[in-house]
């Protein structure tokens, strides 16, 4: 369903916590739409963590076609506004295909950048960013976590005290224009095209999905979740790069330097995983436009989506 510029590109949003059951939804819904899966999640971007980060299997990804997992090497950085230019030229190209855009992940920032736009933040003097980065060598990510806790509590709270990348992020973008990066994300400033499309969370409890994330994990070993960080590290032996400082990696490759016991990275990869799944349901019941599914009403989500699709199809024809 092509659309000219002056229309809004149509789309399905599908998101929720880490481990609720996105992908076999998305795979049931992009059977019923004749859809195509774009990847939502800024961690299952990185090439080497497909295990780690919870990547859609090859026999999931050969279910329907899949877009923008796995593209990057583990020490490229990127932002919001450069995942969504990538993300509205695929839905252009699965709409030329009159086929239908399914949205999946669990990044909250990414679903707001497609549906809400996101402000151009100024380019950052390279001073201040060589200041923060040398910091964050020589104090630590926790130290860098406190800091921004303090000049930007809202924002800190929604990232891990190790997420490096998003810390420095938000802390050079404070130096460098006196605005936090909360208030830098309530401005509204989208362009064109225009995304439109229900945003479907699944709301998961915290007590159901707890022992689901320890098996998650147990399986993730089992599978070779070890040999692939061991991997991983022989390409990139370099703990600063972004993709070392998401869940499950940053904890294995402390075992991996002999910081950690196997057990104890475990037991904090689960703990870190439960904290940002809380994160999550957190960000996505404070979004107006979110509707929310519980995990066992697969049936009446994939309705709706049908039905929402139909709507904007019919939308779209009488404008």
């Amino acid at each position: 369903m092509p659309t000219t510029s002056n229309q809004y590109l149509p789309i399905l949003c599908l998101a929720g916590p880490t481990g609720a059951g996105k992908t076999h939804l998305a795979i049931s819904l992009a059977k019923l739409l004749d859809g195509e899966v774009i990847n939502t999640d800024s961690r299952q971007v990185y090439r080497d963590f497909p295990i780690i980060c919870a990547m859609p299997t090859r026999d999931e990804q050969a279910a329907c076609p899949h877009h923008l997992y796995g593209f990057l090497d583990s020490q490229s950085k990127i932002s919001a506004g450069q995942w969504r230019a990538m993300a509205i030229d695929t839905i252009k190209a699965i709409l030329a295909r009159n086929h239908t855009p399914i949205l999946v992940g669990g990044t909250g920032m990414y679903f707001h950048a497609l549906l809400h736009g996101i402000a151009p933040i100024p380019e950052i003097d390279p001073e201040i960013r060589r200041h923060f980065e040398a910091r964050l060598i020589t104090e630590g990510a926790p130290s860098l976590h406190h800091q921004l806790s303090y000049h930007d509590p809202e924002y800190a709270a929604k990232i891990h005290t190790n997420d490096r990348q998003r810390i420095v992020r938000a802390l050079e973008v404070f130096f460098q224009t006196g605005e936090t990066f909360t208030a830098w994300h309530k401005k509204t400033a989208l362009s064109e095209p225009k995304c439109q499309g229900p945003l479907m969370v699944l709301r998961v409890d915290l007590d159901w999905l707890k022992p689901r994330l320890g098996q998650r994990i147990e399986a993730m070993v089992q599978a070779g979740a070890l040999e692939e960080a061991k991997t991983a590290w022989e390409r990139c032996p370099d703990a600063s790069a972004p993709a070392w400082s998401g869940i499950g990696c940053m904890e294995l490759l402390a075992y991996l330097q002999r910081r950690l016991a196997l057990d104890e990275a475990l037991n904090l990869w689960q703990q870190n995983t439960r904290a940002y799944a809380k994160r999550q349901n957190t960000w996505f019941r404070g979004r107006k436009e979110a509707i929310f599914f519980e995990v066992d009403e697969e049936e009446k989500l994939l309705s709706f989506a049908c039905e929402q699709w139909e709507k904007l199809q019919q939308d779209l024809q009488d404008h």
